[in-house]
Order: structure tokens, then sequence, then C-alpha cells
């Protein structure tokens, strides 16, 4: 099974972050921007949360708050469950299901180094299925 580490060397180690003290507006623009579902919040070079569109969602729209007013750090995850490196693509998928998260990112010795979404752990077992299956029909075919 595939480590963490084999999917950011493929998929990249690129962060986008954002600062606990930026409006939600902005949270959200950079997503759409960015193409992605959640930004880490990050405040002098920690890792201090996450916000995810879900949170805007839940906490934003359905609320009646502001957008452009209200403060990342008032609807963004703080306790951040986070995934390693080492750790295998199994094992994350078992977490995101057990939490019910759709993001982790990846903490190395204290540093971030990466993100990870339930479509990229998805994509890597589907790969290891089709290659499973390709050495199984190479070895029955002779």
């Amino acid at each position: 099974m595939k480590l963490i580490q084999h999917l950011l060397d493929n998929k990249g180690r690129n962060i986008i972050s954002i600062k606990s003290d930026a409006s939600v507006l902005d949270a959200i623009v950079l997503m759409a921007d960015k193409g992605i579902g959640s930004l880490v919040v990050m405040d002098d070079g920690d890792l201090t949360g996450i916000v995810t569109e879900r949170d805007y969602a839940r906490k934003v729209i359905i609320k009646g708050r502001a957008s452009d007013t209200t403060p990342v750090a008032d609807i963004m995850t703080k306790d951040v469950t986070t995934a390693s490196s080492a750790m295998t693509v199994n094992k994350c998928m078992a977490i995101m299901t057990a939490i019910k998260c759709r993001h982790l990112p990846v903490v190395d010795d204290g540093e971030l180094v990466g993100m990870i979404s339930i479509g990229d752990l998805v994509q890597a077992i589907i790969a290891d299925q089709q290659e499973e299956i390709e050495q199984l029909e190479s070895y029955i075919s002779g």
C-alpha cells in the first residue's frame, strides 16, 4: 500500500493557506480561485486551523453571518487532525472516515508539508487495485 509521502510526491506539496484574521469572503474567493475545498489556517508559520466550504455553509450562510466581516478564526476548526507522510493511504482513509472529514494537513516533525483530500486517497486506492488486477490477469494468462 502506498504511503502519503508517495501521494505528495506525485501531486505536489503546494500548500494554500490563509491567516485567521482574514475575512471568510477572502477564504471563499481563494478556494474558488484555486479550485479547492479547504484552506489551512497559518499564523506566524504555525498551523492554527483548517477552514472548509462546509464550515462556510454551516457557520456563515445558515446562521446569516456576513462573509466580508466574519473572520476565518470564527468558523475554522481549531483542533486539527493531521497525518504524517509515513502513514499509509488506508490508515488516512480510516481516520478521515472516522472523523468525517475530507481534508487532512500532512505534518512531519512539526512542519506542514502538504495537504491530502479524500479524493487523493480514493484515486490511490483505485490505482493500487487496478495494478493488482493487471498483475493477476498477467499471472493467469501466463
